[in-house]
């Protein structure tokens, strides 16, 4: 009798299917799959030890309310121009912790190995909350701060000071800030001589609207990186042998002999202090809508004199939030890695004069060090009209460093590049004319 279902399937073999030992979670800490089985990328993967803390936080300050050490007032600020704490009370002041130095995030470079994570740095949860509650030691009453728009709120009972420095997986609080020491004044005069040099271009309803007083100093946040690294490249040099003419007149054409080489080169290296924009809104470089680009010209800031986190430093600027963790800003570090690489070994390619092309590149991180920090930018922002295109002029809030986009006349600056080709074009004929 013919089965009406179709033929039957062959039985399975033994230990598979529904029920079988293999639809059965592998116990925790156990990994179903033999490592030497899999591809070498896979493999260094599974078998990498979980990342490595550094605990950063600070118990002292986790009811949120940083006293003075001689008074016990919270009414605490930055005293302008330097990285001193000052109490607005009793008017005492006093010099931030040293992150490197509490935590050694200075020293064992060379010892580096797999991935070292600042506690300020860790993942950030999806779910967590960005209220934090703290209860007012002063009178009771409860305080909340929305860690999205404020790290620093005051009692409206009592006055007390309160600022968000316990570590929440919301990227809000970091590992460590570096204060600003420019001075918004100065800020504001070194945007308006930028501004003034480029004026004869810019777009009249720039220069009507434009109004430096309204900058706005900002913390952004950046993870600096320490890195224990190896890269090899390999391409094609070239040794110039000779260079010759052919052709007459307007025919001429110039040629080049030259020496054809295999290159390689291997090189061991670390890294102190790299900084990545751990923001993605601020790390996309579209230069099509906005020019925050311009953030990139003024750095490096002196992040060896980054202090321990204390939300005081931030009362009278404003933040934006860390929203990229580690494994996101991997791959933009190990491009800046192997930019690092070809430049260390420039030096040794000195004698190929028409040359290295790099056609094969490789990078082994031995290990890394990631911590978060809030870097000081004053920051002037402009809508071009009409485009929409934000423009930018920022200061580094350390160096005074600046640079910055504005709105110019596509047609000031074309009769400029004519008036000047035309005078360049003058002073030749004049010349030729001369030696006639």
């Amino acid at each position: 009798m013919s089965n009406p279902t179709g033929p039957t399937p062959p039985p399975l073999p033994p230990g598979i299917g529904p029920g079988s030992p293999q639809e059965v979670p592998p116990l925790p800490g156990t990994f179903p799959v033999d490592p030497a089985t899999l591809p070498k990328p896979i493999r260094d993967e599974v078998l990498a030890p979980d990342p490595a803390a550094i605990d950063t936080s600070s118990e002292e300050l986790k009811d949120g309310q940083n006293h003075c050490p001689k008074c016990g007032a919270t009414d605490i600020r930055q005293r302008p121009g330097t990285d001193k704490l000052v109490c607005l009370y009793c008017r005492h002041e006093w010099h931030g912790q040293g992150v490197e130095e509490a935590f050694g995030l200075g020293e064992g470079l060379d010892d580096l190995q797999g991935t070292v994570v600042a506690s300020g740095a860790k993942d950030i949860a999806d779910d967590a909350t960005h209220l934090m509650t703290f209860k007012c030691t002063g009178c009771g009453a409860e305080v909340t701060v929305n860690t999205e728009n404020a790290m620093t709120a005051r009692c409206h009972w009592c006055r007390h000071q309160f600022g968000v420095n316990e570590q929440v997986a919301n990227g809000a609080v970091p590992d460590a800030v570096l204060p600003f020491r420019i001075k918004k004044d100065d800020a504001v005069q070194r945007i308006r001589q930028f501004v003034d040099k480029r004026r004869l271009f810019a777009l009249k309803e720039f220069k009507e609207q434009f109004t430096p007083e309204n900058v706005v100093g900002v913390y952004l946040p950046y993870m600096i990186v320490d890195g224990r690294c190896s890269a090899a490249v390999a391409g094609e040099g070239e040794i110039k042998t000779r260079e010759y003419t052919r052709g007459t007149g307007n025919n001429k054409k110039t040629y080049y002999d030259a020496d054809v080489y295999q290159v390689r080169r291997q090189v061991d290296f670390t890294v102190d202090d790299l900084h990545l924009e751990s923001n993605r809104a601020r790390g996309q470089l579209d230069t099509s809508v906005n020019t925050n680009n311009i953030i990139n010209t003024i750095l490096p800031f002196d992040t060896k004199n980054a202090v321990k986190w204390n939300a005081s430093y931030l009362a009278g600027f404003t933040s934006e939030k860390r929203d990229s963790d580690v494994e996101q800003l991997r791959p933009r570090l190990e491009d800046q890695l192997l930019s690092i690489a070809r430049h260390q070994v420039e030096a040794s390619t000195q004698r190929y004069d028409r040359g290295v092309r790099w056609e094969e590149e490789s990078l082994d991180v031995y290990g890394t060090r990631w911590v978060a920090m809030y870097l000081p930018v004053w920051l002037y922002s402009y809508q071009q009209p009409g485009t929409g295109m934000l423009h930018y002029i920022a200061v580094n809030g350390r160096t005074g460093e600046t640079m910055g986009s504005i709105p110019i006349q596509q047609w000031k600056l074309l009769m400029a590049a004519i008036t000047a080709g035309t005078f360049i074009e003058a002073i030749v004929l004049a010349i030729l004319g001369a030696q006639a």
